[in-house]
């Protein structure tokens, strides 16, 4: 149900991994439960993010959620198609709906993350909530 090549968080982001860097964006499970996106809060090339720290807004008619990084590092690319298209992001969360790429600070941080299955057990559990 969700891709085998990505790292998860509780949180709901993910991770895909390409040496020292790493793109990342929320899951369609998250997106599902967002609704309807309006806008997204990213931060700049260049700034720093920290692990289960927040590194932008994303908003739905809903409410405001922070997005939570899975790691550590600098920013080194956005995804700028994003201001204009927040839908992106419901349409396609694993490919266009990126949000943003890092430079990893420490790739240890990455066992600390879930694999696709065990994303799959949590969502389960969240659902029956």
């Amino acid at each position: 149900m969700y891709p085998e090549d990505l790292k998860y968080t509780k949180t709901h982001e993910w991770i895909k991994v390409k040496e020292n860097r790493g793109i990342i964006g929320i899951t369609d499970f998250a997106v599902r439960r967002l609704t309807d996106l309006v806008y997204v809060e990213l931060p700049s090339k260049g700034e720093k993010v920290t692990k289960g720290s927040s590194f932008g807004t994303i908003e739905s008619v809903k409410a405001v959620f922070d997005l939570n990084s899975p790691v550590s590092g600098e920013v080194i690319k956005i995804n700028e198609k994003l201001t204009n298209k927040p839908e992106l992001i419901t349409e396609d969360p694993y490919g266009e709906g990126w949000m943003i790429e890092v430079k990893l600070q420490d790739i240890a941080e990455l066992n600390t993350l879930m694999d696709a299955k065990e994303y799959e057990k949590l969502t389960k559990e969240e659902e029956e909530k």
